[in-house]
């Protein structure tokens, strides 16, 4: 039939239409561009998938349309970036009953099982299965499940969570890193810490959820806490909020001297003594550390076995013993530093292998003899942190030591002594790796560590670590040795010693100061510990050669080997 009205109006139009795109791109030059662009705007798109992927793989993209599904925020936002996981620490109250993930359909719960195998690793982990809480390692125990009520948390110290990837040891390793002795789980994906457990134990039954990064271990319920036991070091703090727990210890001879501060406080609770003495800008035992009452002698925790009036889970010692707690108030005795005021006529080196805390070592020497520290090198992020010698030339005189990670025979004799800073290199390899492709206090990428350069990394440092030692024991010419890992635990004296080798009159105050101040800004936070062993067979095969190599340079120099837990087992 013939077209009659608008339908001959249209089709005319759409002809002329369909004729103008015919010779615009008879045009050469305007198809070639053309071409371009279509080549261009397609490798955007496969840019643009690679990125919803994420770290994941194929999984990424389906978390994202799960969070969509199930109306998350936050999962929404996460599933937005490169495979970026949404995590934060938070405060103590004002949170929610459950998180929006709880509303999911039983459909999308079953995909979320299916995606386990997403977040499986080869991290021999503290405990495993769901018999899991039958294990006992030796780093935590599996103690029960307990009531957590949102508004008087069990559980009363830092908190963070990870709604894809929370696992049993993850939460453990980050509660142990802040000095916690207790670490709980709840709803899958949240971690709590705190030094005592402040509620009722619940019927196992209800710690009945699956971890987000593990489905093979359980992580809590609704309200409801899986409570593990920590097996801390020795130089680990417990804390309560934001003081520090030191210890019990014997009342002072002289308590007006040694304690110039105190109160009696209705109802007393740990809480109400923490916030008076941080408004006066004091300890909680109304003092600051000093030879009269130094906090080196602690008792068995039994004997301050007192209940506080206020507070039924908490302990508030008695006449002749003191729980005490440290605040977060600075301790100035031993803030001040300058450069010597007559040039040193003798080079003292502070030498070590990269990554064996020679910048903590520079932090506490500063702070305990009040000098700055050189540097043979020129590191201007540590320069704007406050180490201010690191501008000086380092054969200025004007620093107590200098800094040095060289090795070498004629660096080596430049200097007229050294303190020679040793660490156990499996530890050292990984802190050097982070500082590499992460900065001072950043950490590597999962595509580092996953990639050839670790195993590349290990194989030319690893040789590295012996030979340097080896070297400064061999050409060095009046060398004190510090085991890092003695340094941490017992850091009073070792760092006493220190300052005596330095030539210095050793100040009690300043150092008692220093183990209040010990961390300084450059501490790598945990929250990125792996959660699986980096080395293979044939890499702690190599490490521990060269163990034995600097054990038995140590040993010909009439010095004490290297500590036990170095050894190859």
């Amino acid at each position: 039939r013939r077209p009659v009205g608008g339908e001959t109006a249209g089709g005319v139009s759409m002809a002329k239409t369909l004729l103008k795109i015919q010779r615009y791109f008879r045009r050469k030059p305007v198809r070639f561009f053309s071409l371009i662009l279509l080549y261009l705007t397609a490798g955007s798109l496969v840019f643009l998938h690679a990125g919803f992927i994420g770290e994941s793989g194929p999984g990424g993209r389906r978390r994202r349309d799960n969070a969509v599904a199930s109306g998350n925020p936050n999962s929404l936002s996460d599933a937005r970036g490169l495979g970026v996981i949404r995590r934060g620490f938070k405060d103590r109250s004002g949170r929610r009953y459950g998180p929006p993930w709880m509303k999911k359909t039983g459909e999308e719960r079953q995909e979320a099982a299916r995606r386990g195998g997403d977040y499986t690793t080869n991290w021999n982990r503290a405990l495993k299965g769901r018999n899991a809480k039958e294990v006992d390692d030796g780093r935590a125990k599996y103690i029960g499940c307990y009531i957590d009520d949102t508004k008087r948390r069990a559980l009363r110290g830092a908190s963070f969570y990870d709604y894809k990837k929370m696992t049993v040891f993850r939460c453990q390793d980050n509660c142990a890193e802040r000095g916690y002795m207790y670490a709980g789980l709840e709803f899958g994906a949240e971690c709590y810490c705190g030094h005592k457990i402040q509620a009722p134990n619940a019927s196992e039954s209800e710690c009945n959820m699956d971890c987000k990064g593990e489905k093979s271990n359980l992580c809590g319920g609704a309200n409801r806490l899986s409570i593990y036991r920590l097996e801390l070091s020795q130089e680990s703090a417990r804390r309560y909020g934001s003081a520090i727990f030191k210890g019990c210890f014997r009342r002072p001879a002289n308590v007006s001297l040694a304690l110039p501060f105190s109160a009696v406080i209705q109802n007393m609770s740990v809480d109400k003594c923490v916030d008076m003495c941080t408004e006066k800008e004091i300890d909680v035992t109304a003092a600051i550390p000093s030879p009269l009452f130094s906090l080196h002698e602690p008792e068995n925790e039994d004997v301050c076995v007192h209940r506080c009036q206020g507070e039924e889970f908490e302990n508030c010692g008695n006449d002749e013993y003191f729980v005490v707690y440290q605040t977060q108030v600075q301790d100035k005795r031993c803030m001040d530093r300058h450069f010597l005021s007559v040039r040193a006529k003798h080079l003292m080196a502070l030498a070590s292998f990269p990554g064996a805390g020679n910048t903590w070592t520079r932090h506490l020497i500063e702070l305990a003899t009040g000098f700055y520290t050189g540097s043979y090198y020129f590191d201007g992020s540590l320069y704007n942190k406050g180490f201010k010698g690191e501008r000086d030339n380092w054969r200025s005189g004007r620093t107590i030591c200098i800094k040095t990670h060289e090795s070498g025979r004629k660096e080596i004799e430049a200097y007229d002594s050294s303190i020679l800073v040793i660490r156990n290199p499996y530890k050292a390899l990984m802190a050097e790796f982070n500082r590499k492709y992460g900065g001072h206090i950043g950490f590597a990428s999962q595509a580092h560590w996953r990639g050839k350069e670790w195993p590349e990394f290990v194989k030319n440092y690893a040789p590295w670590w012996a030979s340097h030692t080896v070297d400064w024991l061999t050409y060095g010419k009046n060398v004190h040795v510090v085991h890092f890992e003695d340094l941490k635990k017992d850091l009073f004296s070792k760092l006493k010693e220190m300052v005596q080798f330095l030539g210095l009159k050793v100040s009690e105050d300043r150092l008692l100061c220093v183990e209040g101040q010990k961390e300084g800004n450059f501490k790598r936070s945990g929250l990125r510990k792996l959660e699986y062993d980096p080395y293979t067979p044939e890499m702690r095969a190599n490490i521990d050669k060269q163990i034995i190599i600097v054990n038995a340079a140590l040993r010909k120099r009439t010095m004490s080997g290297i500590p036990q837990e170095y050894m190859p087992r």
